[in-house]
């Protein structure tokens, strides 16, 4: 048996490091082109799946945390949100005073209705479970200002 040369192991691992840098480009590239990337950083998505009877929909499970001193910026959705407080917290909108979410409180967010714009303050973290039936292809945040 024939041991490899030097130039066909550097031409080998050449192949392999152009490999993980071709897929690295890849992944870039189908995350700057995915509008489900603008969405909170502290949301973390465990199901997503087409909506049965309703072509171009999606329904998306998630949960959040959200820690005192997080904002959860003024925004909307491009369907329904339904949000279930698993742990509630104290949170304030500028200018406003400040308010208990509650645990176990539930709430619907319309379509293109804008909704949070405040802080969680206090020293408790605000815990959510929600629930998105979104249009499909479309960002599941867009910021409102």
């Amino acid at each position: 048996m024939r041991r490899p040369t030097l130039k066909t192991r550097l031409t080998g691992a050449a192949l392999i490091v152009f490999g993980a840098g071709t897929t690295l480009v890849a992944q870039a590239l189908t995350d700057a082109l995915n509008p489900a990337q603008n969405d909170s950083p502290q949301r973390v998505e465990h199901q997503r799946t087409d909506l049965s009877g309703a072509p171009g929909m999606e329904v998306i499970a998630s949960t959040a945390e959200y820690r005192p001193g997080d904002r959860i910026d003024l925004h909307l959705h491009h369907g329904v949100e339904a949000v279930y407080v698993v742990q509630g917290a104290t949170v304030q909108a500028p200018g406003k005073p400040a308010m208990t979410l509650q645990t176990g409180a539930a709430a619907m967010n319309l379509r293109d209705v804008k909704h949070a714009g405040f802080t969680v303050i206090g020293d408790v973290p605000l815990k959510l479970f929600t629930v998105h039936i979104v249009d499909k292809g479309k960002p599941l945040y867009d910021y409102a200002h």
